[in-house]
Parts: C-alpha cells; sequence; structure tokens
C-alpha cells in the first residue's frame, strides 16, 4: 500500500498553489498528495505541468478528489445541468493528464453537498448518472484515469451511503476504470461494521479515505485501526491509503466540511506536521504486517 495525504489538512481554501506540499509531504514519509481537482482546472499549461515535475522529482504520486458543484450535477433530471457536469468533468480530466494524475474520487457520479430544500428523486437520478459515469469513463480511457465512486454520509449525499450501495452502482457502471472509494469517517455514520464493508467491497476497492470520526488523524480517536488494517488485507488491498483530516475552522474548507470548532488545540503548523507523521506511524503499523 501506498499512504497520502489530503493538502486541506493545512489549508481554509480548495484552490491553493499545491507545489509546496509535495515537497512537505516528501519529508513527512507519504507517498502520495491528494489535491483539489477544483483547483486544477483553471490551472494553465505550464503550471500542470510544473506540478508533474515537481512531484516526479520527490517521487510523490499525485492523486485528486472533488465534490461537483450543484451546477454540475452529473445526475441532474435538468439535461442541460448534467451536460454542463460532464463537459467540466472532461475539463477536469484533461487537466489531471496534464499534471500526470490517474485517479479521481468524491463525488464525481452528483454533486456535493446535496441540497435537501430540494425534492429527492434517488432512483431518476441514480439512472442519469450512471450514464453520464459511463460516458465519462469511456472519456478517461484515454488517460489510463480511474473514476473513484465514494459513498458519502447521509448528511452530505443521498445517492450512495454504503459500500453495498457502490458496489451496486459500480457493477451496473460496468467500465473497468470505474472503482468504489470508501472513507472511514463516513463508513463510520453508515456501515453496520466497517471491517464487513471492506471485506464485502472487495476488488471493486480502488482508493480509501481514512481519518478518525471525528476527522481528526487516525490514531487520535476510536476507530478500529487494528481491524482495519486486517480487512484491508484480507482483501489483498495494495493501493492508496490517503489520510484525509480536517481540523481547523476557517475559509470554504471549514465551511463546506462543517468544522466549526478548532480541533487542532490551536496548533502551529510544525504541530501539525508532527501530529501527522506521528499518525503515519502508527496507520504503518497497525496496517502492514
Amino acid at each position: 500500500m501506498k499512504y497520502g495525504v489530503y493538502f486541506a489538512y493545512w489549508e481554509n481554501e480548495w484552490d491553493v498553489n499545491f507545489e509546496p506540499y509535495i515537497e512537505k509531504v516528501k519529508k513527512l514519509g507519504f507517498d502520495v498528495l491528494e489535491v483539489a481537482a477544483l483547483g486544477l482546472v483553471n490551472l494553465p499549461d505550464n503550471k500542470l505541468l510544473r506540478l508533474k515535475e515537481v512531484a516526479e522529482q520527490h517521487s510523490i504520486t499525485l492523486t485528486a478528489g472533488i465534490g461537483l458543484p450543484k451546477e454540475y450535477d452529473v445526475s441532474s433530471s435538468d439535461e442541460s445541468v448534467r451536460t454542463k457536469g460532464i463537459a467540466f468533468m472532461k475539463r477536469v480530466m484533461d487537466a489531471m493528464h496534464q499534471a500526470g494524475i490517474d485517479r479521481i474520487g468524491g463525488t464525481v457520479y452528483s454533486y456535493w453537498p446535496v441540497d435537501y430544500l430540494e425534492p429527492i428523486d434517488k432512483e431518476t437520478a441514480r439512472r442519469n448518472s450512471i450514464n453520464s459515469i459511463r460516458e465519462l469513463a469511456q472519456y478517461a480511457r484515454q488517460y489510463e484515469i480511474t473514476l473513484l465512486i465514494e459513498t458519502l454520509n447521509r448528511f452530505e449525499q443521498f445517492l450512495l451511503n454504503d459500500a453495498q450501495e457502490a458496489i451496486d452502482y459500480v457493477k451496473e457502471v460496468n467500465e473497468p476504470n470505474v472503482k468504489v472509494m470508501l472513507d472511514t469517517f463516513h463508513m463510520n455514520i453508515e456501515e453496520d461494521n466497517i471491517t464487513e464493508a471492506i471485506r464485502l467491497t472487495g476488488k471493486h476497492l480502488g482508493h480509501l479515505h481514512i481519518g478518525e470520526a471525528n476527522r481528526k488523524v487516525p490514531g487520535k480517536g476510536s476507530l478500529p485501526w487494528k481491524e482495519i488494517g486486517s480487512a484491508l488485507h484480507d482483501i489483498g488491498y495494495k493501493d492508496y491509503v490517503v489520510m484525509e483530516p480536517f481540523v481547523k475552522t476557517g475559509g470554504q474548507v471549514g465551511q463546506d466540511i462543517k468544522v466549526w470548532r478548532d480541533l487542532s488545540g490551536n496548533a502551529s503548523e510544525e504541530q501539525l506536521d508532527r501530529e501527522l507523521a506521528e499518525s503515519l506511524e502508527y496507520v504503518k503499523s497497525v496496517f502492514e504486517r
């Protein structure tokens, strides 16, 4: 397995300069830096190529995450919105390819966070979403990009809340470059048993986000990390394990993730780095045999 972290552990905004975090995560012992696709899509070609070069220089793999904005909802019953969403995701993948990124996860199949003031028609949204993802998966083939379908908790999305729903969805899409993405934060809310959900997902699992139930770094809470590691071994998982902690208030990140209290203890950047490195050491100790 390769271990990574999401850049927003340190940031309050989604659209930032990702380059400094490449060297930082390398020094902290990581293999992977996950960046926000919304911060990539408007970068000029030279900036995208520069990001790829810096990552290669430091032997860091870049991955991307996204929560599609509502105006790009690829599950929408409004055909114009769905068409715009598909076109936007194609632009995202064009940018990813230039930056050397071969996988993107998150709410690529709908939008985030969901607006529950509007009526929900899950069956229709699912059908529209599957049609969109099939088209996007075919477009992604030219770049050898994998689309990672993330399950989210009920408060943030309605379409895919647990592993079984994601497995059924991916099977129906039936494209080899579409996989399931699980996240322990969301699983802690929705799954009967996190480890059994991992085992159920099995060969369909393409990416794993990890974090505690309150979104602190692994090892700072109550989730059963040793058992989670055992489940990953049981299914022969060899792909990426990316920490996605959110501990800081403020900015668009704090607002979107709903971080209303400082979970870091007013930590300095050096303290944040130290806690992250300690968490990585802990996760490796329980995930690797």
